[in-house]
């Protein structure tokens, strides 16, 4: 299976500015998913998508391949990932040079294990899945079957739909939530579907390890301080 992971920086971070290229500790935050892809064998060929100069200068300097200026009209609070997915493949095939999948590492997650990457991967192609993600179990309390949504005024549903709630912890289903380290997607779901996901989403569980999500300056200050608890 022929992959292409793509890492999506835009420079118009508004919640912490110039976030992508700021440095976390001595490293610029790029540099940290540059890394997790030089420990990675599998990728095919792994590229920066971003509109702005001082991004790609930096990823240059990192060594990291940019074959392309990403449109500025790819670059607003409006575009979504799919969108930047789509314009690479896009931009690919023109050159007749196609991938089965695409692999997205996200700036934002910077704590990968080296090994994730990889392993990530060779589950997905062994779960003949449409796509995988990586994920983190949710904690017991916030459980979608013990989560309740307003059903009309002052009244409550629980979320599940279940007329009883399960009473023991113990008999929780486990559930998980995206931790937006990995994305990996058949190129035919994305194009075709025009999804990430598709019908069949396998995962790879990253409960335990290093993680942060960075949005805002909160999560910048829990890098900090993850990355000082794991030197």
């Amino acid at each position: 299976m022929k992959i292409l992971g793509i890492i999506p920086a835009r420079g118009g971070s508004k919640g912490i500015p110039g976030k992508n290229i700021k440095l976390l500790g001595k490293k610029p935050l790029l540099e940290y998913t540059v890394d997790a892809v030089r420990s990675s064998s599998l990728l095919d060929r792994c590229i920066l998508s971003s509109e702005d100069n001082n991004i790609i200068q930096i990823a240059h300097q990192l060594g990291l391949d940019v074959p392309f200026k990403r449109p500025e009209n790819l670059a607003d609070d409006n575009s979504t990932s799919l969108d930047v997915i789509r314009h690479a493949i896009d931009f690919f095939e023109s050159k007749n040079d196609f991938f089965d999948a695409v692999c997205l590492l996200q700036v934002t997650s910077p704590f990968r294990e080296k090994s994730l990457i990889d392993k990530a991967i060779l589950k997905f192609i062994e779960s003949r899945a449409d796509s995988l993600i990586s994920v983190r179990e949710v904690p017991s309390e916030y459980n979608p079957h013990w989560v309740f949504e307003e059903a009309e005024t002052n009244l409550l549903k629980i979320a599940t739909g279940e007329s009883e709630i399960i009473s023991q912890r113990q008999k929780l289903p486990k559930a998980y939530h995206r931790d937006g380290s990995i994305y990996l997607s058949k190129t035919s779901v994305i194009k075709n579907q025009n999804s990430l996901y598709g019908e069949k989403i396998s995962f790879i569980d990253n409960t335990g390890s290093s993680y942060v999500n960075i949005d805002e300056p909160a999560d910048w200050k829990k890098a900090e301080n993850l990355l000082k608890s794991i030197r």
